[in-house]
Order: structure tokens, then sequence, then C-alpha cells
């Protein structure tokens, strides 16, 4: 069977497995956007727009955070983990 006939779930699966850190990145944002909106009713004397910066610097913060988790991630795969492996299928190509 040919890579090129693999669904779009099983392709989804495999990415998520490859890359753990990028739908827990875009979950942490869609819940901190979430839960900023919800408090946005009990903000108090803040001016709307500082809220609103205040929600995305959180959002884009979580989500940076997580891609620096996941290259740090698949460095340590690559170079410290698994490095062998790598050299090893290098050599009988």
């Amino acid at each position: 069977m040919s890579s090129y006939e693999e669904g779009n779930d099983s392709k989804l699966m495999r990415k998520v497995k490859e890359n753990p850190f990028v739908p827990l990145g875009l979950a942490g944002f869609v819940g901190i956007v979430g839960h900023q909106l919800y408090k946005m009713k009990n903000r108090g004397d803040t001016k709307m727009s500082v809220h609103l910066i205040h929600m995305r610097v959180a959002a884009q913060g979580f989500v940076v955070g997580a891609m620096t988790v996941g290259v740090l991630y698949s460095m340590y795969n690559e170079y410290i983990r698994h490095p062998k492996e790598e050299q090893n299928a290098g050599k009988h190509s």
C-alpha cells in the first residue's frame, strides 16, 4: 500500500504522533481564549483593548511555549535518544 493512499484520519494520527505538542498548543490556545472571553464580563474597570491584548499575549505565549517544547522534544529524540538508529539506517541505504 502506497503512502499516497493514506486516509486523512491516519495521516492526522501519524502527524500527531510525530509532533504531539502541536495539538497541545492548539488546545491551550483555544482554552485560554475561551477562558478570557468568559472572564470578559467580569473585567471591572479594565478597558476592552487592554483585556484583549492580555488575552492575545497569553494565548501566543502558550503556543510559542508548546512549539519550543516540541522542537526540544524532537531534537532530544533525534540526537540523544535514537542517534544510532539514524546512522545505521543511512549505512544500509
